[in-house]
């Protein structure tokens, strides 16, 4: 089986070996055992469910909550020449019918899908009859209310396992403490799984923090100290664009991110930045979410993130080539206290809640028990002065309204236009005798994708399809419409606004269905989670590495040396050795000599440890030595 584990990351992954708890953990799937694998950032997730269900027969199933991340990996999947789809919220119920059709009768390897998909007979009724080899869990820590980012539609994920009761379950998060962990393990129903944790400890990380007004001037004094590839994190989307712009105009070399701008500008910035022709990304949290970049020297923070597990793995970006590198947090006293008042209003009132509801059901105008899985384009700003609410507290509601199974925000949704015939070949070639018009197209367009397009829905892009073909963009589209209206193809626009999905039939706002004891929990969970960030900030007494793992529930006591709180105690330390050896040598001056005992005394020095370290130390430097009769003076 190892044979055969490394033979597929050789093959399809280019690795000549595994990283640390990767094989056990993908030999762990191999024999068929549920585990939890519990990888820091950067840790190779991914590998660990993807090797195990190349080397066997079948599909994997993988459950993600991250859309751009699903995307992400399977196009990185397709591009070495493996079979994945992905269904998720914002796709048409016709093009979901067949990649499910592909997953049951084609040789496809594995599909991702969002955990809401899961109980849908769509779904489920495909999902009886595939091959299943592995059910991959990603992001687990989703499952458990005590998590930083509960999604009620995990809870099902138990309920798809009656369908293939043999298969093994594998869960995955880079950050969970013990009772996310324990909850991960019951809710997910595990039987006695294997249970992998990577140390939490980035030796090569070095974290601090920095209390400062000018935070823009201190971001440019570390990066004119740490060179090499950068990320700076801000909250604010205006803010990215004017602190880059700000750092351009010093010389240094800065783009910004955000889910605001259209797909082509953000892969251009951060294929920009990936290929080092950009040095600082300024981002909101956004930006860095399964992006393969190891050699990001420094990460900085602007902005107070809600909780340590998002601090975790956003500075956690930094050095993932296990070179040095730098996680710094810029804040202030006025930051903890937005912090802290930001926790307090990340569960807004229940009316509140009901308001938003009703107020989306108002724009889009959904009669009461229709709309399941439909979505529509979300614009935050506009929804909230139309309806006169409250910016924040209304984004907060969208995330509760989320959290409770009901709606679904994605914010930096792209979708790109697809085709797909929905005929066969006969039928076709019967429509192009009859409509004589639209035949060069179907020519054409055979010619450029083959059978493919009879078999599942292809990517495309006007501009580019119609210049291939020698057509103006337009009259391709009228006639791709044609089509579509037709029935005879399939054509989906591209999509590029945030989009908002119902997630349930539409309810009457008076009866919401809000768990009110669960959003009780979770705002007190988030208060709590908040409490830990500042107790963080405002502790430098102990290691920063160790706060992180002791959070965790990693119990340590190795100090990492390289955080600002190591390095202010060692200079401490340095500092003190300097004065008791400067008194040490005052006083044995002049020939004098004095015994253990009465030196520290005579020397005016505590008859402590850290003098006996520093006599022991001058001694074994030869600058004091002792004499025969056991007392010591300076060395000639």
């Amino acid at each position: 089986m190892k044979t055969k584990a490394i033979q597929v990351l050789q093959k399809f992954f280019g690795y000549a070996d595994f990283r640390p708890s990767q094989l056990d953990i993908v030999l762990s799937a191999m024999e068929g055992k549920d585990c939890v694998a519990l990888l820091p950032t950067g840790g190779g997730k991914s590998i660990c469910f993807q090797v195990p269900a190349l080397a066997q027969e079948g599909i994997c199933l993988v459950v993600s909550p991250l859309v751009a991340l699903m995307k992400d990996q399977v196009d990185n999947l397709r591009k070495r020449g493996i079979l994945a789809a992905a269904v998720y919220s914002g796709m048409r119920k016709r093009e979901i019918d067949t990649i499910l059709d592909n997953c049951v009768y084609g040789n496809y390897k594995f599909l991702y899908v969002s955990p809401e998909r899961l109980q849908t007979e769509l779904f489920l009724e495909r999902f009886k009859r595939m091959n299943v080899n592995l059910i991959a869990i990603d992001e687990a820590h989703c499952i458990s209310q005590w998590g930083y980012d509960f999604r009620p539609p995990y809870l099902e994920i138990a309920k798809i396992r009656e369908f293939h009761p043999t298969i093994p379950c594998m869960a995955l998060t880079a950050s969970a403490t013990l009772k996310v962990k324990d909850d991960i393990i019951e809710k997910l129903e595990l039987r006695n799984p294997n249970v992998f944790v990577k140390s939490f400890s980035r030796k090569n990380l070095s974290y601090s923090v920095r209390m400062v007004e000018n935070k823009i001037e201190k971001a440019i004094q570390i990066l004119n100290k740490v060179p090499g590839s950068a990320i700076i994190y801000s909250r604010n989307r205006k803010g990215t664009k004017e602190i880059a712009k700000e750092l351009y105009q010093l010389g240094v070399s800065a783009t910004f991110y955000h889910a605001g701008l259209d797909s082509a500008t953000r892969e251009l910035r951060q294929q920009e930045w990936k290929s080092n022709k950009i040095r600082v990304m300024v981002a909101t949290n956004a930006f860095g979410m399964g992006i393969d970049k190891p050699d990001v020297r420094l990460v900085i923070h602007l902005d107070l993130p809600e909780n340590l597990e998002n601090y975790y793995q956003e500075a956690g970006r930094a050095g993932r080539d296990e070179l040095k590198a730098y996680g710094v947090l810029l804040t202030n006293d006025q930051d903890i206290q937005k912090l802290t008042e930001r926790a307090e209003l990340a569960y807004p009132p229940i009316d509140y809640l009901k308001k938003v509801y009703q107020s989306l059901a108002n724009q889009y105008r959904i009669a009461v028990g229709s709309s399941l899985f439909v979505s529509y384009d979300f614009d935050l700003t506009d929804f909230c002065a139309t309806y006169k609410l409250d910016v924040l507290l209304t984004y907060n509601s969208m995330k509760v309204l989320q959290e409770e199974g009901l709606v679904e925000l994605n914010e930096s949704f792209f979708s790109p236009s697809s085709i797909h015939f929905l005929v066969n070949q006969s039928k076709l070639y019967e429509f192009q005798i009859a409509n004589a018009k639209l035949d060069p197209l179907i020519k054409a367009l055979l010619r450029t994708y083959g059978g493919e397009l009879f078999m599942e829905y292809i990517k495309i892009q006007e501009s580019k399809l119609a210049k291939n073909l020698g057509m103006p963009e337009g009259d391709l589209v009228r006639q791709l419409e044609l089509l579509d209206q037709f029935g005879v193809l399939a054509y989906h626009k591209r999509k590029e606004k945030p989009q908002v999905t119902f997630l349930t039939p539409r309810y009457d706002a008076g009866k919401l269905p809000l768990d009110n004891k669960r959003i009780a929990e979770r705002r007190q969970n988030a208060i709590s989670k908040a409490a830990s960030m500042v107790a963080y900030i405002e502790n430098d007494n102990l290691c920063r590495a160790n706060q992180i793992s002791q959070y965790f529930g990693e119990e340590s006591d190795h100090y990492c040396g390289i955080c600002d709180v190591c390095i202010d105690q060692k200079k401490q330390a340095e500092t003190k050795d300097l004065k008791l050896r400067s008194k040490i040598i005052q006083t044995l001056s002049n020939g004098k000599t004095f015994s253990l005992q009465t030196l520290p005394v005579t020397s005016g020095l505590k008859d402590d440890q850290d003098t006996l370290k520093v006599l022991r130390s001058m001694e074994d430097e030869g600058e004091i030595v002792s004499e025969p009769d056991g007392t010591y003076k300076l060395k000639r």
